[in-house]
């Protein structure tokens, strides 16, 4: 019996937001992410002598929505020169599609229970890159605490690194999920078209000395610096979808409304930062002290609204 892997989401402070080269899920920029504890899978991969079979909460899931894992599977059977029919059982604690990056917990857990059935030994390194072949923001999910995918420039050199896999910055996000339904629009559909927009590649040429100032703000410890830079970094990038030709966004009228609560909060004296990937959903980030109050205006403004508080979350773990 294989034991269940466990890996957790991440969101991206630094932004991933185009492909280099989309068949190895090579970057055009680097990033960075805070592993969160609060979102996670669970993942147990086993040989089987009859079909080929995917588990979604429990739920057998047919061929159209097993088609992405079993050809990222099959990816990693060629690569090791394995042929074996597999049963895949996942349990996904995040919403799926709905901007809250479930693809990152799913692929990393994905990569490391495919070690685990085949007990293929690996360090984080190359775990990391065969996590990134299923989903580019999982090789970062490989990681606890704040980790750095550097772009590199091939299969080799594509792969994420610990910056700091126990921080001690009081930092905390608050997941609002204004809305868990999934997007109309998938990233790979939306890192494709952002690069028609005429403001992409200033974009991409700022990256490495926002990267550089994040690390900085990470290592000093500074909340503010790290606050500012997120959210100016998930401006851009949803500025760039904005100019797109044609344009398109992930925002809807509860999005703008949040951003705007934030920042009225930031007014009254209540520090906090947003940070928004592919979806409707706002991520705001906050200290621990903040983050009661925080929550309580949000749900004095948005009816029935559902927030997480997540925390600092670990690398890949093995379940028994």
């Amino acid at each position: 019996m294989s034991k269940i892997v466990r890996a957790h989401t991440n969101i991206a402070l630094i932004k991933y937001w185009g492909k280099a080269n989309a068949e190895l899920r090579l970057p055009l920029m680097s990033s960075l992410s805070m592993t969160l504890d609060a979102f996670y899978t669970d993942t147990t991969i086993e040989k089987t002598n009859d079909d080929p079979a995917f588990y979604l909460n429990g739920k057998k899931q047919d061929s159209k929505q097993s088609q992405r894992v079993f050809s990222y599977l099959a990816k990693l059977q060629n690569k090791f020169g394995f042929h074996d029919n597999l049963i895949v059982k996942s349990v996904n604690h995040v919403p799926t599609s709905a901007g809250l990056a479930s693809s990152s917990s799913a692929f990393a857990a994905l990569a490391a229970a495919f070690c685990q059935c085949y007990n293929i030994q690996v360090d984080k390194k190359e775990l990391s890159r065969l996590a990134r072949i299923g989903s580019g923001s999982a090789c970062r999910s490989i990681f606890g605490g704040f980790s750095v995918w550097q772009k590199g420039d091939s299969d080799e050199s594509s792969y994420a690194y610990a910056l700091d896999e126990h921080p001690q910055m009081d930092l905390h996000l608050l997941a609002v999920e204004l809305n868990t339904k999934q997007k109309k629009i998938s990233s790979t559909s939306g890192m494709k078209e952002a690069q028609s927009s005429p403001f992409f590649k200033p974009w991409l040429e700022r990256n490495e000395s926002e990267l550089k100032q994040m690390i900085t703000a990470i290592k000093n410890n500074d909340f503010t610096a790290l606050g500012e830079l997120a959210e100016l970094n998930a401006n851009e990038m949803h500025a760039i979808n904005l100019t797109a030709q044609p344009e398109f966004t992930y925002f809807e009228p509860d999005t703008i409304r949040a951003i705007k609560l934030v920042e009225d909060l930031r007014k009254e004296g209540i520090e906090c930062y947003y940070t928004i990937d592919a979806g409707p959903n706002i991520k705001v980030l906050c200290r621990l002290r903040n983050s009661k109050e925080i929550v309580e205006r949000f749900k004095s403004v948005f009816n029935n609204v559902n927030i997480v508080i997540a925390n600092f979350g670990p690398g890949i773990t093995y379940l028994d």
